[in-house]
Formats: structure tokens, sequence, C-alpha cells
């Protein structure tokens, strides 16, 4: 039993550590998100397409520590871009409940003022090969196309770099 739970940690330890996973072979910069309409934990209904026009970043999360670490970094980033063109949500893209997904933002050390969708069928995580990289951070411009992605490590995807890239997105719209 020990060598199975030393050998389980090192897995663990070394997949934590590795240099992030930028989802190669998922989706690829330049292609069009794929679009969802789901419903959020405060009710309303949310489709990705209704957002075209504006900068999307888009979080994908399960109930883990490292969502959230990184839910609260979007936090960081929705306060960041109020007032802008701009859009934060996040989806708890594993199917669990709205009761689990309550509990685990109020666990969160922000209180998490975005929308945060439901997806009880798990049709993100199916669309976005979630299931496999948690958790995902993607950055959508104002046609609906992926022009930042980033999966699994926290650093890569802090608040200031997601801000910087939706910044450069904002700057370059503003120049058409």
């Amino acid at each position: 039993m020990m060598p199975i739970v030393l050998a389980l940690g090192w897995l663990l330890c070394s997949a934590l550590s590795n240099p992030p996973v930028h989802a190669a072979g998922l989706f690829k910069l330049g292609e069009n998100a794929p679009s969802f309409t789901l419903t959020a934990i405060t009710g309303e209904t949310i489709s990705l397409d209704s957002y075209k026009g504006k900068v999307v970043v888009l979080g994908l999360f399960h109930i883990c520590d490292p969502c959230m670490t990184q839910g609260s970094a979007l936090q960081k980033v929705h306060e960041s871009v109020r007032g802008k063109d701009v859009v934060v949500l996040g989806v708890n893209s594993s199917g669990n409940g709205k009761r689990e997904v309550g509990e685990f933002l109020s666990g969160f050390p922000v209180k998490v003022t975005y929308p945060y969708l439901l997806d009880p069928t798990k049709t993100t995580d199916k669309l976005y090969g979630g299931g496999k990289f948690i958790p995902n951070v993607y950055v959508i411009d104002q046609h609906g196309v992926i022009r930042w992605q980033r999966v699994g490590n926290m650093d890569v995807a802090a608040a200031d770099v997601i801000v910087a890239e939706v910044e450069k997105l904002l700057g370059s719209a503003s120049r058409m």
C-alpha cells in the first residue's frame, strides 16, 4: 500500500511542478471558441455567443484548490476590467450541482461577482477538453476567436497576465 501512495504522491507533485500545458491538441490560437448556453448559479441563462463584440475571459473549473486559486484570480481580472468591453465568465465544467458549487464559491478568499455558470451535463468539459486539464483560462476576442489560453499553472495565468492579454485585444480593437 505504501509504494502506491508514494507513487501517487510523486505523480501529483511532478504534474504540479511541470510547465503549464497550453492545451495543445485541444484548441489552437485563432480558432473559434465553441459556443454554449448555460445557467448561472444566480439563475440567468447565459450564452457565449451573446458576448460577441466583447472580449471574454472564460475560466473552466472543477471543485478543487487550484480552481479556487484561478477563480479568485479571475475576480481580480473582473475588477480590473470593469467598465470596459470585457466579460469574465466562470464555469463549473464538472457537472456539480448548484448546492455544491455554491458551497465551493463561499469558500473563496474573495467574493466572486462575475457570472459563474453551472454545467450539469459537462457540455463545456466536452467542448473544451477540460476534464484532462484543470483549470483552463481562455481569452476570446470580440469576434469569438481564441487569442490566448493557459491550462493548469496559476502563475502563468495570474490576474496581471490575463489583464495584459485583454488590454492587447482592447487596444487592437481601438486601432481598427
